[in-house]
């Protein structure tokens, strides 16, 4: 069993930075891919970034490629999302998940088996 919170959601202009985190609760977390997602009103839940357990293997949507960067510390379990060049369009509820043992840096929401409670980023044009 895992447990996700997330923080450090909050209102920022375009072109400002944001760094999320989420806390991990249970034994699995430094051998499991972790994933950001994001779901802004009325979309469906799209894939933002994943690392692998280790941290040496990441993957980013073609829409934040550049701007944000995933990273972990599994000595804190603990996965971070800096966000930075802020569009509008990145103004969404951030999920974190943690994937199913033996997923490697998947962009699939199927992979994933627990999930945050999530934190809204607001980006003001």
């Amino acid at each position: 069993q895992v447990q996700l919170v997330e923080s450090g959601g909050g209102f920022v202009q375009a072109g400002g930075s944001l760094r999320l985190s989420c806390a991990a609760s249970g034994r699995t977390f430094s051998t499991v891919t972790m994933g950001w997602f994001r779901q802004a009103p009325g979309e469906e839940r799209e894939f933002v970034s994943a690392v692998n357990w280790s941290g040496s293997s990441t993957n980013y949507a073609d829409s934040v490629k550049g701007r944000f960067t995933v990273s972990r510390d599994n000595t804190k379990n603990t996965v971070y999302l800096q966000m930075n060049s802020l569009k509008p369009q990145d103004t969404a509820v951030y999920y974190c998940a943690a994937a199913r043992y033996g997923y490697g840096v998947t962009a699939i929401r199927g992979h994933y088996t627990y999930w945050g409670q999530g934190t809204q980023v607001t980006v003001s044009s």
